[in-house]
């Protein structure tokens, strides 16, 4: 699937080729307090796959609680996470999917590290809303 993302201000733009059946959703700790959120969602493509439109991300490397190096992107302007990839071998990114316009059309169809997720995060339906703020 062809999709295409920004960051939150617009520095960032970038297309990308995806299989929407890949997207997940991590509870870790690292994800949570990285997307200000109880979990984050991704879908991965291969670097040969991601076209960078405009902008430079800036990046961040973390050492995951298993000792990999993770490349934490995102734009230096406004601080929308963009992509993570290996340090070592950057040869898949996982792009966020709260930057791509078509993230409506991807569903996370897989859980991982479900012993971090916040166990109020997982059925938020009966929570009073509104169609807007």
């Amino acid at each position: 699937m062809k999709i295409d993302g920004r960051c939150h201000c617009g520095a960032i733009a970038y297309t990308a080729e995806v299989d929407p059946e890949t997207a997940a959703i991590c509870h870790c700790a690292d994800c949570q307090s990285f997307s200000g959120s109880p979990f984050r969602a991704s879908v991965p493509t291969k670097v040969e796959d991601f076209r960078l439109l405009s902008g430079a991300p800036k990046t961040y490397v973390k050492t995951a609680d298993s000792g990999k190096r993770r490349v934490q992107a995102f734009c230096g302007e406004c601080g929308s996470p963009v992509y993570a990839s290996d340090v070592e071998s950057p040869k898949i990114l996982h792009l966020r999917l709260g930057a791509i316009r078509q993230r409506s059309e991807i569903p996370p169809r897989r859980q991982i590290w479900r012993s971090s997720a916040l166990p109020w995060a997982q059925d938020i339906s009966a929570l009073p809303s509104s169609p807007r703020q």
